[in-house]
Formats: structure tokens, sequence, C-alpha cells
């Protein structure tokens, strides 16, 4: 039978965990879960070890301090590969992806019809509900800046829920990954491409967190697009070089 992992870093959650957790185990009752904590101050890691015990298939990796999104994912992605796990899920704890979804991401990249599949806010059928029109302009503006920018070919680069065939992290090497935040997204997604590996995206509701506080801010997002420039950039520098000769 085939093994999936879904990977879920956290700080500062406990307001979320627990039910959160319950909400996966309940819609992927045969995945196990993998929660990479950051030294949360709140007790979050503590309170999944808590959950852990009632509902199994639940570890807990606690890190010594806050060290970004991207180092996260990569520890658990690196934690998965090095597990044998087959398939693998990325996504938030705050309930702004529903686990509802999980199987739904998981179909085509079981069936072997993708390398990986996102869940996007920006194909037919996706939404952002409760975003005010500036927060929407400026995601949608930064969305096709990248697609276009690295050549993806997709509409939600940056979204943060999606599913992975475990051959396709190890093709991209997911382990030499630079990003530390929210660009590890797009750092993956141009890889993936590069790799000529098959991405699917389909559609989901993106809901703002009722509990806890949002991590995004303008730095964040500003450092995301100075990478994705510098990738394009590298990316059109390389093509170029052996016209050049």
């Amino acid at each position: 039978m085939n093994s999936v992992l879904v990977v879920v870093p956290t700080y500062q959650e406990a307001p979320n965990v627990e039910r959160f957790l319950a909400s996966v185990r309940a819609s992927a009752p045969a995945a196990d879960i993998l929660v990479v904590d950051d030294n949360s101050p709140d007790g979050t890691g503590a309170l999944a070890e808590k959950v852990a015990v009632d509902l199994h298939q639940i570890t807990v990796l606690h890190r010594p301090a806050k060290q970004g999104l991207g180092t996260a994912y990569r520890a658990g992605f690196s934690y998965g590969i090095e597990q044998r796990y087959d398939f693998l899920v990325q996504m938030d704890c705050d309930f702004s992806h529903d686990p509802a979804m999980i199987p739904v991401l998981l179909g085509p990249v079981v069936d072997g019809d993708a390398d990986c599949v996102v869940g996007s806010r920006y194909v037919p059928g996706g939404a952002t509900p409760d975003w005010p029109f500036h927060r929407q302009a400026l995601s949608r503006y930064g969305n096709r800046y990248t697609s276009a920018v690295l050549g993806l070919g997709i509409r939600d680069a940056t979204s943060g829920f999606r599913a992975y065939r475990a051959d396709t992290l190890r093709t991209i090497r997911v382990e030499t990954t630079r990003s530390s935040g929210y660009a590890f997204m797009s750092e993956l997604a141009h890889r993936m491409v590069q790799s000529r590996l098959e991405i699917v995206e389909v559609p989901i509701t993106f809901v703002d967190r009722t509990h806890g506080t949002s991590k995004m801010s303008a730095r964040i997002i500003l450092e995301s697009m100075a990478l994705v420039s510098s990738w394009g950039l590298r990316a059109r520098i390389g093509r170029q070089r052996p016209q050049d000769r």
C-alpha cells in the first residue's frame, strides 16, 4: 500500500493544532502526519505530542528555534524521503487549507497523472473569499510575475498546499534548495519545471485564519520577489551562454 506523509510546519499554533490534527486524521485516516515545530513559545509542539497519543501516526519534530518556513519544509521532506514515504503533502495548520481537500490533491499523484498537484486559488473554481481587493491584487500580480519570470506555466506558484510524489522531491534535490521563507514554494515550482515534471493545479478555497496571527509580512513578500527575479535572471543568462560562444 502506498504511504503518505502530511508535513505541517508550526509556530505559535496552539489555538489550531489539536483541531487541525483531528481534521487531517478524519480526511486522511491512513496518512502519517509530521508536525515540524520551531519551539513555539505557546506550547504548540507539546500539544501536538498530546494529541498524538490518541490519534496515533503523528510524529513531532522539535526544532530549537524559529528558522523559517522553507527550512521547516526541507526538514520535513528530508524526513519523509529518509523514511521512504511514497507521497508527501504540505499544508498550513491554520485552516486556510481545508484538510478535506487532501484526498483531492493526492488523487493525480497516486494515479500517476502528475508529479505534483498544487491547490490553486487562481484556476477556475478557486477563491479567496475574505480578502480585500488590495491583497487579492498583490497576490495575483505576484503570482503572474513569478510564473512569467520563471516560465512556470501555472497560476498559483506561491500556494503552500501541495501533494508530491517522493520521487519528484528526489529529482529536484529538495535538500539543496536555498530559500528560508515563503519563496520556497516558488523555488520548488521552478526546479520542477526545469526538470520537466508534470504540475497539475486543482481549485481550492483559501480562507483566512480565525485563530492566531499570520506570519506573512511586506518584508517576506519583497524578499520572495527579489529571489524570483534573481532566479529568472540566472536562468536567462544560462540560456544565452551557449549562443554567445
